[in-house]
């Protein structure tokens, strides 16, 4: 319904920003992360996200749509809410999220408040799995994608990118003519994702 609001920051408190649009304030639940980036009185925009359900009409907002996408992929694991899911990516960028799965780290997931042990679990097997069904279903293969030699670190780095739902040809031409072998694998996927919001 909303793709982003793009207006002045009325008023920021924890994971809440207010941008007005043209005299109408929308609330937006979002991130830390989010918030660093807003000043109250300054333009801001957000890449938005409409929950409905039976009692709920709640309206989250991101910076960037690397971090919008990364809400999404939460989301749509079992037993993650949008509240777990702000708490998530308050703690951890969309590139750390990415990481944390590609490499198994729980206790990267587990230091935000109220992800447990098996809900940080079940968030890096069901990302995996699903790059894993991608895979086998020609949706994302990263023998396929177009860097430099060192394919160990260029198929990391696109499978990271592919975590937060991003295309198999988005990938490829963020990953084009970046160095691989000079950079640690997170850099690579933090220029990727510079590169993919250009």
């Amino acid at each position: 319904m909303f793709y982003y609001l793009d207006g002045t920051v009325a008023h920021i408190e924890p994971y809440l920003a207010v941008i007005d649009c043209g005299g109408v304030g929308y609330a937006c639940k979002t991130t830390n992360t989010t918030l660093s980036q807003l000043k109250k009185g300054e333009r801001g925009r957000l890449y938005t996200y409409l929950n409905v359900g039976e009692d709920v009409f709640d309206l989250y907002g991101f910076a960037t749509q690397g971090e919008l996408g990364s809400f999404r992929q939460l989301l749509g694991i079992s037993g993650v809410g949008p509240k777990a899911a702000l708490a998530i990516l308050s703690s951890i960028t969309p590139e750390g999220l990415a990481m944390a799965v590609i490499t198994g780290d729980e206790k990267s997931l587990t230091a935000a408040p109220g992800i447990g042990k098996k809900i940080a679990q079940r968030i890096i097997l069901e990302l995996k799995d699903k790059i894993a069904k991608e895979q086998q279903s020609g949706g994302f293969l990263p023998s396929a994608v177009a860097v430099p030699a060192g394919g160990g670190k260029s198929v990391e780095a696109a499978q990271a990118l592919a975590v937060l739902g991003y295309t198999q040809s988005d990938i490829s031409a963020a990953l084009k003519g970046l160095d691989v072998e000079a950079l640690p694998l997170e850099e690579i996927v933090r220029q990727a994702l510079r590169r993919m919001v250009k």
